[in-house]
């Protein structure tokens, strides 16, 4: 008996502290978010979110309002859904509330890439000067080349110009803008004198086909593989398609290319100034092409989609790709130049820009994270107060707290190509709810520390992918009754959603 009490009482202190990490003994303190645990310790209400976030979410707010904390796989997250109140997350200081210790676990264990310190900075820094201002111009007219090689190269052939090609759309959207995109940050294969420049632009069609066959791949595995959930089989697979991505974007190869953009080319050097393992720098390399190029080519899709299915919204865009042309003194004709789509022309399309903001409202459902560094207070708009612990980790979704917000956006659901634009033609950008002004109405880039840094680079993709397509194609669904799909829920919060299904058209050269 007196070997069995210590016994008894290791394993009482051990089965009670188990139970303490499982959250079983947390309770709701005076001042806090209501709290709901789940039924199942330690996972809480994680199946139920993976399965759908969207509506969890809006199971917990209608349950407990705008405010409130839930347990998600060992953690606990405070879900904030008053677009009036957004301020309040965004804006505190990062000793607060920090968005890069999320983000450092998430890319180490869907990229293998150990963050350095700094990492964030040289970001910032590098996307400040290559995708935004005489950077972005730079960028754009890469994007051009090489979307004019990919989309327009069999123009002059002896083959029928005007025969249908059937295709499925989401996979030939995907398709070019990644390569092109791809191709326009990591650079061309060298021309060689001998074998002339239309070999090496045959070779950057064959070597970013193959590129996007194994990213493909990789992409379909992505959720789960972000939520440690993969399959050994899977996991197997993932590890290979890693592998591959390491090597194919390599410090080494990639610098046998010309034309490498310079913020692939300042994301290198950073790094090997900082002491950095090249192998770990050809694990960057992976992070920076998904961060990049994994978005746009699906927001593409759902662009194409819509204004095929609202032809009132395909004759306004369309008026205004011919008149943007028509004013920079060009002319799409057999035999004649390829356009030379400017940054500057793009600049002059308020209604494609509207119809893009409309497209990305929809279906772009990013899910924003932060670490709760020290305690903090929560202030809302209407002067509540919430106190929220150390420890724990605050969300925002704006797809249901904003973009589908009734209140807000009017008919939601529906597509108003013009929804961005005052009757004047200009932007839009009052949006009210309960007579008050939202200042945050719109994110699909995210907000504060975590907005995507490259979105000016990635709606230029867009616009001039588009533009393209207007420009030198007839294109039309093979079903003109054809339902818009459904969006795949598994990839709620990681950006751009997908659809459950391709849908089939076709194209063909308009000259």
């Amino acid at each position: 008996m007196g070997l069995l009490l210590p016994v008894f009482l290791a394993f009482l202190a051990a089965l009670l502290g188990a139970l303490y990490l499982l959250g079983m003994f947390r309770q709701r303190q005076p001042g806090e978010p209501p709290l709901d645990k789940g039924l199942i310790p330690w996972l809480g209400h994680v199946l139920e979110f993976r399965r759908d976030t969207l509506k969890f979410l809006e199971r917990m707010k209608q349950k407990h309002g705008d405010v409130f904390t839930v347990q998600l796989g060992g953690h606990y997250i405070t879900f904030l859904q008053d677009p009036l109140s957004f301020g309040a997350f965004v804006k505190e200081s990062r000793e607060k509330l920090n968005f890069s210790k999320f983000a450092v676990q998430l890319v180490h264990r869907v990229f293998g890439y150990v963050a350095a310190e700094g990492d964030h900075n040289i970001l910032q820094m590098s996307s400040n000067k290559h995708l935004k201002g005489d950077g972005l111009e730079v960028l754009t007219q890469a994007m051009m080349s090489n979307l004019q090689n990919l989309m327009l190269h069999s123009i002059g052939s002896d083959a029928n110009q005007k025969t249908w090609i059937e295709d499925g759309l989401f996979m030939y959207c995907y398709n070019i803008v990644f390569r092109a995109g791809y191709l326009s940050l990591y650079g061309n294969f060298p021309h060689k004198p001998a074998e002339g420049g239309e070999k090496a632009k045959e070779k950057d069609r064959g070597e970013s086909e193959a590129l996007f066959y194994e990213f493909r791949k990789y992409d379909q595995l992505f959720p789960n593989l972000a939520y440690g959930v993969l399959l050994p089989k899977e996991r197997m697979k993932a590890e290979k398609l890693m592998r591959f991505f390491w090597d194919a974007l390599s410090v080494q190869k990639i610098k046998a290319k010309d034309n490498i953009s310079g913020w692939i080319w300042d994301m290198q050097q950073a790094r090997q100034e900082m002491g950095m393992d090249e192998s770990m720098i050809n694990r960057y390399m992976f992070v920076l092409l998904w961060a990049s190029q994994g978005n746009t080519g699906p927001s593409s899709f759902w662009l194409l989609l819509f204004l095929m299915k609202h032809p009132e919204a395909m004759r306004a865009v369309k008026e205004e790709v011919d008149k943007v042309l028509k004013e920079s003194g060009q002319e799409v004709q057999r035999g004649g130049p390829l356009v030379n789509l400017t940054r500057e022309m793009l600049m002059k399309t308020p209604i494609l820009d509207s119809a893009v903001e409309e497209t990305l409202r929809l279906t772009a459902a990013p899910l924003l994270t932060r670490a709760v560094l020290q305690d903090l207070t929560l202030k809302m708009a209407d002067g509540r107060e919430y106190f929220i612990r150390k420890g724990d980790r605050m969300g925002m979704f704006p797809y249901s707290a904003v973009h589908i917000d009734p209140e807000i956006h009017p008919d939601p659901y529906s597509f108003k190509y013009d929804r961005f634009l005052n009757p004047d033609g200009s932007k839009k950008t009052d949006f009210f709810k309960a007579g008050k002004k939202v200042k945050y109405f719109y994110m699909p880039w995210g907000a504060g520390v975590s907005m995507c840094p490259g979105r000016f680079f990635a709606t230029n993709e867009l616009k001039q992918f588009v533009f393209l397509m207007l420009a030198y194609f007839d294109f039309e669904l093979k079903n003109p009754d054809e339902k818009i799909p459904e969006i795949d829920v598994k990839r709620w919060g990681f950006g751009s959603m997908q659809p459950q299904r391709d849908v089939q058209f076709q194209y063909r050269l308009r000259y």
